[in-house]
C-alpha cells in the first residue's frame, strides 16, 4: 500500500477547529517563489525538495521535505503566508506540524539519525519575512509518532479495500427491482450499461416515460467494476430531481438479497444554504458551535457515516452530524471522498471551484458521471462563469472605508466615472469589444491594497466582499475571449454595472468533460446532439443516440393553426382567435390543460378575452414570483375533479418537471415558439455561434426555444395510459425545419 505523507496527514492529523474566516494568502505564483526564496537563502550544503521513503506497518510512505541540511541535521517545512503569523489557524498549524514531524521520523530511518531539529518557517511573501519554529526530536518518538497515525490511516484504508471488494461484488450482480423493465426500458439500459464500460461520451435523448432515473441508475451502478470505475456522480439540474435518484437508488436496495450487505454508499450534496443549522453565524469556532472542535471530533462521525445501511441523504447526515455535534454541510464535504455515489447539483462538477472535479483530479479517480435533465446545461453552465460587478458596492464602502485603502477606493471609483463617461450616456446596455483596461488596472491595484491591509488589521466584511467580487471578476477577465460578453449597463446615479456574461461554455467545460472517465447526458429533448457537442466541449466522437418513445401518436393528437401568428406584431389580432380555440378544444372535451405563453402580459391578455367569450370555463394563472407554497397549490389544484384552463409562461417552472398523469392533465396549448427576444444581446450571441459553429441562427433562437415547446408539451403523456391534445398555436409550426426539431413520436405510429 503506498500513501503520501501529506495524505496521511490531511486524514490522521488534523485537529482543532473549522475555520473558515478569511487571511489573506499568497497566490500559487507567489507561493513557488516563497519557496525558492528561502531555499535560496541556506547556502552550502542546502538540499531542496529532499526525497523520503520508508515503510511503516506495511505501508510504502514517500513525500519531499522542503529543504534539508545534513551539516546541521536540520528538517525544513516551509509554509508561506502573507500578514501576520498569529492569524495561521490552529487547525492548520497542527496540519503543518504533523507533516515536519513525518518527514522527520522518515529522515531519522533513512539517514540512521538518533535524532534531527525540525524547523517550521513560516514566510511573509508581502515583507520578505521568516517565523521560524524550532524543535529537536528523537528518531524513537517520531517513529512512534509516526506508526500511531499510520495505524489509524491502515485501518481505515484496509476497511476501504474489503469496502470496494464487497461493493464490486453487490454491483456486478445488481438486480433489477421490478419483474420487467418498462417499454424501451431495457434498450436504454443496455445503451447506458456499454457506454460505461466502454468510458465513451454519450448524449442520449430518452423520452418521457421510459423511467429514466432508474433506467440509467441501474445499469451505470452495474457497469462500475467491469469499467474499475472509482466512482459515480449522478447530477441534476432541479433540486427536485436529486430525490428521484435517492429513491431509485431505495428501490434497489430493497430489491436485492435480504441475507446480503449493501456496501453501496450514496451521498446527497445540498447547497450549504440548506444544510447550514446556524445561517445567522459565521463558519469558525468563536461563532458556530458545530465548527469548535471539527476536526477532533470529526474521525467518529465519518467513521459512523462509512458504516451507515441508510443512504446519506441530507436528512441522514443531519443526525450523524448532531449526534457529534459537527457541521452537517462539511461532514458532507468530507464524506464525498468516501461514497461510491454521489447525487447533487450539476455545479458540483462543473462550477469553476467545483468539490467533485477537484476530488476527481486530486485522487486520479476513474469517475462515472449521469447528467439528468441536461438539455439545461447550457443555460447553467453560462451562469457558472459569468461574474458581475456593481459600482454601487464601491460607493458604499468608500463612506466607511479605513485610511490606508481610500485611495485605491477613490482611484478605482474614478476608473468607474471614465467608463462611465464614455458609455453612460445610452438608456440600454452598452457590449463592449474589449474589457476596460483603466478599471481593471485599478480593481487589481484595489485587491492587492486591501489584502495587505486585512493581512495586518482585524476582518471587515464590507472589504472582503468589494475584494471578492472584484477578485472573481478579474479571475473571469483573466480568460476573457469569443465565448464571453463584456456588458456595461448604467441605470442611475451610482448605479452602473459591468457583467462578464459567458456565451460558449465549451472553453471552460471541455477538461471537466476529459476528466471524467465515462459521460452521459440524457434528457427527453436533447436534439440536436451537435448542438450540445459544441456548446459545452463535448470530445469530437462523443455520439448522440436517440431511443424511441414508449409512447405512440395514437396517444396524442398533435393540432396545428395555419391561420394564427403569435409573432410580436400579430399578438393583439392573436387574442381573440386564440381564445376561441381554447374555449371550443374545452366544452368538447372538459378537463385539465395547461397554456402556454411567451410572457406573463400575452397570458393575461388571452386570459381576459376568454373569461369575456366565456365566463364559465374555469380558469386560472401562474403568477411571477410564486412561492415555493402556492406552486404547491398550483399543482394540487390539477388534482380536482373539476376541470381547468391553467395559464403559465413556456420556460417556467409549470413547463418542465412536473409529473401531471391521467386526468390530472388532459392537453396543453402552446402559443408560442419559444424564440428567445430579438435583442441586442441575442444578436451579439448569434454572430458569435455563427463565426464559431456556422451555426447562428438554429443554435441562438430555434433549437432553445423548440426546446421549451417539446418540454411544455411533454406534460400532457406520462403514462402508456394517458390520451391528450397538443395544439401548436402558430403558422410556424407547419414549417419544416420547425416541425423538424420536434419529438417524432408526435407523428409516427411506432
Amino acid at each position: 500500500m503506498k500513501v503520501a505523507v501529506r495524505t496521511l496527514c490531511e486524514f490522521a492529523a488534523r485537529h482543532g477547529d473549522l475555520d473558515f474566516r478569511y487571511t489573506p494568502a499568497p497566490s500559487s505564483e507567489e507561493g513557488i517563489a516563497g519557496h525558492q526564496a528561502i531555499q535560496a537563502k541556506r547556502g552550502y550544503g542546502y538540499k531542496s525538495e529532499y526525497s523520503l521513503t520508508g515503510k511503516v506497518l506495511g505501508m510504502q510512505l514517500s513525500g519531499r521535505a522542503d529543504g534539508y541540511h545534513p551539516h546541521k541535521n536540520r528538517l525544513e517545512e516551509i509554509k508561506t503566508h502573507r500578514g501576520d503569523v498569529s492569524r495561521i489557524r490552529p487547525h492548520q498549524r497542527a496540519l503543518h506540524r504533523a507533516q515536519l514531524r513525518a518527514y522527520g521520523a522518515l529522515l531519522c530511518r533513512q539517514e540512521n539519525r538518533k535524532n534531527v531539529e525540525l524547523a517550521l518557517v513560516y514566510y511573509d511573501t508581502g515583507r520578505d519575512k521568516e517565523t521560524v519554529l524550532t524543535e529537536t526530536a528523537t528518531a524513537g518518538e517520531l517513529w512512534q509518532e509516526l506508526e500511531t497515525l499510520c495505524g489509524l490511516y491502515k485501518a481505515w484504508a484496509e476497511q476501504e479495500e474489503h469496502h470496494r471488494e464487497l461493493r464490486d461484488a453487490l454491483l456486478a450482480k445488481l438486480r433489477f427491482p421490478f419483474p420487467d423493465f418498462r417499454p424501451r426500458q431495457r434498450q436504454l439500459a443496455e445503451t447506458v450499461y456499454k457506454n460505461s464500460v466502454k468510458t465513451g461520451t454519450l448524449l442520449l435523448e430518452a423520452p418521457t416515460g421510459l423511467g429514466k432515473t432508474l433506467g440509467t441508475l441501474f445499469p451505470a451502478l452495474m457497469a462500475m467494476p467491469a469499467a474499475k470505475q472509482d466512482r459515480l456522480y449522478y447530477l441534476t439540474c432541479r433540486n427536485t430531481a436529486r430525490q428521484l435518484a435517492l429513491d431509485a437508488v431505495d428501490k434497489l436496495r430493497h430489491a436485492q438479497d435480504e441475507l446480503q450487505p449493501w456496501p453501496l454508499r450514496t451521498l446527497e450534496l445540498v447547497s450549504k444554504d440548506d444544510a447550514c443549522e446556524h445561517p445567522d453565524k459565521a463558519c469558525h469556532g468563536e461563532s458556530c458551535p458545530l465548527a469548535k472542535g471539527f476536526f477532533d471530533r470529526l474521525p467518529d462521525a465519518r467513521a459512523e457515516a462509512v458504516q451507515s445501511k441508510e443512504p446519506l441523504n441530507q436528512e441522514n447526515l443531519a443526525k450523524i452530524a448532531a449526534d457529534h455535534d459537527i457541521c452537517p454541510y462539511f461532514l458532507a464535504q468530507e464524506m464525498a471522498r468516501w461514497c461510491d455515489l454521489i447525487i447533487g447539483d450539476v455545479n458540483r462538477l462543473f462550477d469553476q471551484s467545483a468539490l467533485l472535479h477537484g476530488l476527481i483530479r486530486q485522487n486520479n479517480w476513474q469517475a462515472s458521471v449521469l447528467v439528468d435533465e441536461a438539455h439545461n446545461l447550457v443555460d447553467r453552465a453560462r451562469g457558472m462563469y459569468s461574474v458581475q460587478l456593481e459600482q454601487q458596492r464601491l460607493l458604499k464602502l468608500k463612506k466607511t472605508a479605513p485610511k490606508p485603502v481610500k485611495a485605491a477606493l477613490d482611484r478605482t471609483a474614478r476608473a468607474w466615472q471614465a467608463l462611465i463617461r464614455d458609455h453612460g450616456e445610452q438608456a440600454q446596455p452598452v457590449f463592449l469589444a474589449t474589457l476596460p483596461a483603466q478599471l481593471l488596472g485599478a480593481l487589481q491595484a484595489m485587491v492587492s491594497v486591501i489584502t495587505d491591509y486585512l493581512a495586518d488589521n482585524p476582518p471587515d466584511l464590507a472589504l472582503q466582499e468589494v475584494m471578492f467580487e472584484s477578485v472573481a471578476f478579474m479571475k473571469l477577465a483573466d480568460s476573457f475571449g469569443d465565448h464571453s460578453l463584456c456588458e456595461f449597463q448604467r441605470s442611475g446615479r451610482g448605479r452602473a454595472s459591468l457583467t462578464i456574461q459567458n456565451l460558449i461554455p465549451a472553453d471552460f467545460l471541455i477538461e471537466r468533460f476529459k476528466a471524467a472517465h465515462s459521460v452521459l447526458l440524457f434528457s427527453a429533448t436533447l436534439s440536436p446532439g451537435v448542438y450540445y457537442r459544441d456548446l459545452l466541449g463535448l470530445p469530437e466522437d462523443a455520439r448522440f443516440t436517440s431511443l424511441p418513445s414508449p409512447f405512440s401518436a395514437g396517444q396524442l393528437k398533435v393540432e396545428f393553426t395555419p391561420g394564427i401568428s403569435t409573432r410580436q406584431v400579430h399578438r393583439e389580432a392573436s387574442l381573440q382567435p386564440v381564445a376561441e380555440l381554447i374555449a371550443k378544444q374545452y366544452r368538447t372535451r372538459p378537463g385539465h390543460y395547461l397554456a402556454f405563453f411567451s410572457s406573463f402580459k400575452y397570458a393575461k391578455e388571452v386570459s381576459d378575452a376568454l373569461a369575456k367569450q366565456a365566463p364559465d370555463i374555469p380558469q386560472r394563472s401562474q403568477q411571477p414570483g410564486m412561492s415555493a407554497e402556492q406552486r404547491r397549490q398550483f399543482l394540487a389544484d390539477f388534482r380536482k375533479p373539476e376541470g381547468s384552463i391553467a395559464f403559465a409562461v413556456l420556460g417556467g417552472v409549470f413547463s418542465e418537471g412536473i409529473d401531471l398523469p391521467g386526468d390530472q392533465l388532459i392537453g396543453a396549448f402552446v402559443a408560442t415558439l419559444g424564440l428567445p427576444p430579438f435583442d441586442a444581446w441575442h444578436e451579439i450571441l448569434k454572430d458569435r455561434l455563427q463565426q464559431r459553429f456556422g451555426e447562428g441562427y438554429n443554435y441562438t433562437y430555434l433549437i432553445p426555444g423548440l426546446q421549451k415547446v417539446a418540454q411544455a408539451a411533454g406534460r400532457v403523456i406520462r403514462t402508456p395510459e394517458d390520451r391528450g391534445v397538443i395544439w401548436l398555436i402558430d403558422d410556424r409550426f407547419l414549417k419544416r425545419p420547425v416541425r423538424g426539431l420536434l419529438p417524432t413520436w408526435w407523428f409516427t405510429n411506432t
